[in-house]
């Protein structure tokens, strides 16, 4: 966590950050309007340009530092917040943080069910009293090719799953995602089925990386990037750290998910983060961190997190089992 000096206090937390957003947007607009025409204008501008009242989050305190955090520079609040994908609200980068404010946070219950002791629902207020809240700088690499690098605040999984003592017919954790038509209309013309739906090996969500996240940056969730509640696993594509999560399932057998159905030749169920392994339709050698245009950087094996995961796929097929 950054501790500010004095004097060092940026106008973004003096000015109310609508004002401060707008006057931002303002001013990025005109310098980078010529250039935005040279490199794919659209794109640049969601980059650049914060657009959203959805972007509002609360304090979260009393965060403790994570052990497992990296040090490389964080992407900014402002493009982590307007480059998203969250299909639900629009397919386009920037349509998530111009609709999810329609997204309604309070009340929010997830349900735990499948092969646990004691099956129950949980408020977010409840699981957020689970364990000591965690703010946690992991990158997040998106199957597209680009990547950020965001603190987020949560704690391990593990936690809720050890609450639940699931039984030994428990070898998968199914997820799912709330979908509801009339907080999300842009989700018919999404191209896929929802709810959407991810999962996780037992042995996966049982590592100490993956969490369940409440907050970014100090704050609650923006509702783009998956509030109230949703799960990170760093190691993975982006789309299998499943948002606005309402479900968590233990199951016996390997679970659906979402992409899997859609196009099981491009998205397997591991979706590790594997630059050997190319999506059918482009490369996963190099990547771009926003707010870069190009793919200047190698792709790490596991998302730069294989020293802590690699030995879960020991004797595994990772071209086969993708």
């Amino acid at each position: 966590m950054l501790i500010k000096k004095s004097g060092e206090i940026p106008s973004s937390e003096i000015t109310p950050r609508r004002v401060y957003v707008s006057r931002r947007k303002f001013l990025a607009g005109a310098a980078i309007a010529g250039g935005a025409a040279l490199v794919g204008g659209r794109e640049l501008l969601n980059l650049i340009s914060p657009s959203s009242e959805a972007m509002a989050g609360s304090k979260l305190g009393n965060l403790v530092k994570s052990q497992f955090s990296t040090d490389e520079t964080q992407t900014s609040y402002q493009n982590a917040t307007n480059y998203n994908n969250f299909y639900e609200f629009g397919t386009d980068k920037d349509d998530p943080a111009r609709n999810a404010h329609t997204l309604i946070t309070q009340p929010w219950t997830v349900a735990v069910e499948g092969e646990v002791k004691k099956p129950r629902s949980f408020s977010v207020d409840e699981i957020m009293k689970l364990a000591p809240l965690e703010e946690r700088i992991y990158r997040l690499r998106c199957v597209e090719g680009w990547s950020m690098v965001v603190p987020w605040v949560g704690f391990p999984l593990n936690v809720l799953i050890k609450k639940m003592e699931p039984s030994s017919k428990a070898k998968y954790v199914a997820f799912q995602s709330l979908y509801d038509p009339h907080q999300m209309p842009q989700g018919r013309w999404a191209g896929i089925e929802f709810p959407y739906l991810e999962g996780l090996r037992m042995d996966e969500a049982m590592h100490p990386l993956a969490i369940l996240c409440v907050g970014m940056y100090g704050e609650t969730l923006a509702n783009q990037n998956g509030a109230p509640i949703r799960v990170i696993v760093p190691w993975k594509y982006g789309f299998k750290s499943i948002k606005s999560l309402v479900k968590v399932r233990f199951v016996e057998k390997e679970p659906p998910t979402t992409w899997n159905l859609a196009a099981p030749q491009e998205y397997g169920f591991y979706s590790n983060v594997n630059p050997d392994v190319d999506h059918p339709r482009w490369s996963q050698a190099r990547e771009r961190r926003l707010p870069e245009f190009i793919k200047s950087r190698k792709t790490l094996m596991f998302n730069g997190y294989a020293d802590q995961v690699a030995s879960l796929y020991a004797g595994m097929d990772l071209r086969k089992n993708f």
